[in-house]
């Protein structure tokens, strides 16, 4: 894989590379990076994709963006932007996980075809979340809006603890090498906790982005691990009703919260068989 920079939105992306073809949008979450997609962009490569996985705004090598601004509203304008500088074509598709999954919810009409993993859609997710067991799994979110965020998230052991609840019995020793090059830097710590306090309104809306509408855009497969240890798989009962017509969700078994790093194989063929070849 390759790693280029791109301008876009107002913010320099780095970002991992592999194939030719209609363009297919990698988007990673947190504590993550682009490299979470180095199973997948292959497949996808050897499908006839041209495999794109940006470094989320914030986390390097991608820069700390000057606006500040890490609202839903400027992850979605970053998506529109990202597929018009990257050629705008009208057969690509785009996946997230995680943080990534947000602007799909809401760009997924502009892809003729749209993946989501581990964060169900945001109806779903705001009529569980206050569920006593979905609270204690979320403290850290709760945390990440006081003044300690920044000193508790980088203690040793803090990011490799929340790997190992959320996906149980996983090795996640290359991804966190990934991780601490990525957010290491307390500025870069800083923009990944800065998505949290947006979320809840900590940090006030920045005005620079409307307001996304709400609901979701598109079809979208929606894939979950059934051991997933951050956002439980009751969270995924719901989901159904909140996704528009042609939608789909699937459990992945044996799968935490990185599922498509515990279970590559399986994950790339319920993403290839929906996505289909290259056209």
């Amino acid at each position: 894989m390759e790693i280029r920079t791109i301008h876009a939105n107002g913010v320099e992306f780095a970002y991992l590379t592999l194939g030719e073809g209609p363009l297919a949008l990698c988007l990673h979450g947190f504590p993550d990076t682009a490299h979470t997609w180095r199973h997948l962009m292959p497949a996808l490569a050897e499908r006839g994709y041209r495999a794109v996985a940006p470094f989320m705004r914030g986390y390097a090598p991608t820069e700390v963006p000057a606006d500040g601004a890490y609202e839903d509203a400027a992850l979605v304008a970053d998506v529109r932007a990202l597929h018009e500088e990257l050629g705008g074509d009208a057969d690509a598709v785009i996946i997230g996980h995680d943080w990534g999954a947000f602007p799909v919810y809401h760009t997924a009409g502009r892809f003729r075809r749209a993946v989501t993993l581990a964060v169900p859609p945001p109806g779903s997710l705001v009529s569980t979340f206050l569920d006593y067991e979905q609270l204690k799994r979320s403290f850290y979110i709760f945390l990440f809006q006081t003044s300690l965020a920044e000193t508790a998230a980088a203690i040793p052991g803090f990011i490799e603890s929340l790997w190992r609840d959320w996906s149980p019995g996983y090795d996640a020793g290359e991804d966190l090498e990934f991780v601490r090059r990525s957010i290491g830097d307390p500025a870069n710590l800083s923009a990944a906790i800065g998505y949290y306090r947006a979320m809840l309104g900590t940090t006030p809306r920045s005005g620079r982005y409307p307001a996304v509408e709400p609901g979701v855009t598109g079809p979208v497969l929606y894939l979950h691990g059934a051991q997933d240890g951050c956002l439980g798989a009751e969270l995924v009962k719901d989901a159904p009703s909140h996704l528009p017509p042609g939608s789909r969700t699937e459990l992945v078994a044996g799968a935490g919260h990185f599922l498509h790093l515990e279970r590559p194989a399986e994950v790339n063929q319920l993403i290839l068989d929906w996505i289909g070849p290259a056209s």
